[in-house]
């Protein structure tokens, strides 16, 4: 899935992916060994920029409850029975990678409620669970994904189950815009300390992002694996990547060189060269150099992502035979 025809056909992977399937490496060096053997870097640019943004994100821990109580009052909702999602490539080639989302009314495909409206009257909306922190929960859309840790003790995770259409507005940019926060102290904490000590202006800024993330409860299964990304398959922490479909396709390798947070905020930013597979996508993940790093759950998890916003280089691999032929 992807909106690349660069990255060839099935059957140009399926020798790389069989051999993959046969080997078993076990050191750092028998990996390096089997991609180099296989593979070719072959440097991403964006006209003649060579280098873009590379973010990140996580999967956040929130506490909830099935029922509503004055603790916790703010709903997660379940994916509304009339959201119609539609992917543009089926209709259009050129538009492989876009979708849009909506309701059908009269024969016509409309936009779906903003995130204004869904918050304030919830228009008749089934929750899927109830949270205490509405900061939270908007950072839980923003993630695309979490664990709710249940008033019984029970874990479950709120998993992705669509988005109401609407697109994606930073809040972070609007305040850099206002002279709220500097530029270079802009993070996920720091959007965060400026909601909670703002709460008679939080609601009105949250609200400026129109886009809606519903929810679907599935098992944690593997605590060390995230949700499933738009892959499919569970994501990996410091391995998955969220990429533009526009002009990438899910399930292939990359390799990103540039610098990431240090887990101490205090210290500098350290030195990122790691390869990764493409097995998701996100709303605010536009362009062919643009890339959106699964960090995991956790403290640390957290601290990286939340703080991660840095340029580098991307390097998708592509098979020999595939990268022979398109040069």
């Amino acid at each position: 899935m992807g909106g690349n025809a660069a990255y060839g056909t099935v059957e140009d992977w399926i020798g790389a992916c069989r051999a993959a399937l046969g080997s078993t490496p076990q050191t750092g060096r028998e990996v390096r060994a089997f991609f180099e053997s296989w593979f070719v870097p072959v440097q991403v640019f964006n006209g003649e920029e060579a280098e873009g943004l590379f973010t990140g994100y996580y999967e956040p821990e929130l506490n909830g409850s099935r029922t509503r109580s004055e603790r916790f009052r703010i709903p997660l909702h379940t994916r509304p029975p009339d959201l119609v999602e539609v992917d543009l490539g089926q209709f259009r080639q050129n538009l492989r990678g876009e979708r849009v989302a909506g309701r059908v009314t009269g024969g016509r495909l409309v936009p779906y409620a903003e995130r204004r409206e869904i918050v304030k009257q919830g228009i008749g909306l089934q929750p899927l669970v109830f949270v205490d922190d509405p900061v939270a929960a908007f950072f839980l859309q923003i993630q695309g994904s979490g664990r709710i840790k249940l008033e019984n003790g029970d874990v479950i995770r709120a998993a992705y189950d669509g988005q109401n259409g609407h697109p994606y507005t930073a809040v972070g940019r609007i305040l850099v815009d206002r002279g709220e926060i500097s530029r270079d102290a802009l993070s996920m904490q720091s959007i965060r300390a400026w909601l909670e000590g703002h709460p008679e202006q939080a609601d009105a800024l949250m609200n400026e992002n129109a886009s809606y993330v519903f929810f679907k409860a599935q098992p944690i299964g593997d605590p060390s694996k995230g949700a499933n990304g738009a892959q499919g398959v569970p994501l990996t922490a410091e391995a998955s990547l969220a990429v533009d479909l526009r002009f990438h396709a899910l399930g292939v390798p990359m390799w990103v060189e540039g610098r990431a947070p240090n887990n101490q905020e205090a210290e500098p930013d350290v030195d990122l060269r790691h390869l990764f597979i493409a097995q998701d996508t996100g709303g605010a993940i536009r362009g062919p150099i643009r890339g959106d790093i699964y960090w995991g759950t956790g403290s640390y998890a957290e601290s990286v992502a939340g703080r991660m916003a840095h340029k580098g280089r991307l390097f998708v691999l592509l098979p020999k035979p595939l990268a022979q032929r398109l040069n």
